[in-house]
């Protein structure tokens, strides 16, 4: 966040091929921007040149999309007071930092020869591999609002929020607790939509190994949506369900079978606290929960 923007952009514009460069790295981050992570990069890019081109390729591609994403956004989130106006921005700045690395990930395991390539491989179904990626960075960006708020990072859409408020900020103000509720219902509507899909996708990961991998972020998500919805305190810190259930959840999430019992137990408990027959979204929400 401290770099100026044309310094990130030429960065994240190149930056697919700066990491076949041996011996790159970056010293210019602030200490709570990865800076460890960039300043000993050359050893990352060691890693990578390891691996079999096949796997370079697919990593490259990826890197190079989603560095024009970003780009993109930064570009707007300098030049306006929001990066993210719409819905559609918002699903599409979600692909770029996460849907992607879901493509990627599909991907790999198809080259490593894990997954089926006719039944993941077709664009529907990597699509929804993105997807799963989506719906864990909405659950990033809702639990981060007053973290992001502080910072002066606005990643709520503006076409959702400003249903309520008339500047994002307003939400945490305690007069509009009640609109930030509802504020809240509707963007916690907008992730579980993608259920279906995600859940449809899971059914056709047939590896054992990639499964269990993959399994565990999506049932804490969940989880995670469930303790957020109607929840006050998402406004004003950052809200966490405990270490102990997210393993309990982890270890459980070894076939799509139990996937979809968890996702069962906790879309029941969005329902029951779906309550308010004044909240504009209660229609919506329930529709999708019984989906």
């Amino acid at each position: 966040m401290t770099l100026p923007i044309d310094m990130k952009i030429d960065l994240l514009s190149r930056f697919h091929k700066i990491i076949y460069e041996r011996g790159w790295n970056f010293t210019s981050s602030g200490p709570n921007e990865d800076r460890q992570l960039l300043v000993e990069f050359n050893v990352v890019i060691e890693e990578f040149l390891n691996l079999e081109k096949k796997y370079q390729t697919i990593i490259e591609n990826i890197t190079q999309a989603m560095g024009q994403g970003m780009a993109t956004y930064a570009k707007q989130a300098a030049e306006n007071n929001f990066a993210i106006n719409t819905v559609v921005d918002y699903e599409l700045y979600s692909h770029y930092v996460a849907g992607l690395v879901g493509i990627g990930l599909a991907d790999i395991f198809i080259a490593r020869g894990l997954l089926d390539s006719k039944t993941i491989g077709n664009i529907n179904n990597r699509e929804n591999a993105g997807i799963v990626g989506i719906f864990l960075q909405k659950e990033n960006i809702i639990r981060d609002y007053s973290v992001d708020l502080r910072e002066n990072r606005k990643y709520w859409p503006k076409e959702i929020w400003s249903r309520y408020v008339n500047d994002l900020q307003d939400l945490s103000k305690p007069e509009n607790r009640t609109l930030a509720i509802y504020c809240l219902s509707d963007m916690i509507y907008d992730a579980i939509r993608h259920v279906p899909e995600i859940l449809t996708h899971y059914e056709r990961l047939d590896n054992g190994r990639v499964f269990t991998m993959c399994s565990g972020p999506i049932a804490a998500s969940i989880a995670k949506f469930a303790l957020f919805f109607k929840n006050y305190d998402v406004i004003y810190q950052v809200v966490e369900i405990r270490k102990g259930l997210a393993i309990k959840l982890l270890l459980k999430s070894t076939n799509i079978k139990n996937v979809a019992e968890i996702y069962l137990n906790y879309i029941n408990e969005i329902q029951k606290k779906n309550n308010d027959e004044l909240d504009p979204n209660f229609t919506k929400v329930n529709n999708i929960c019984n989906e």
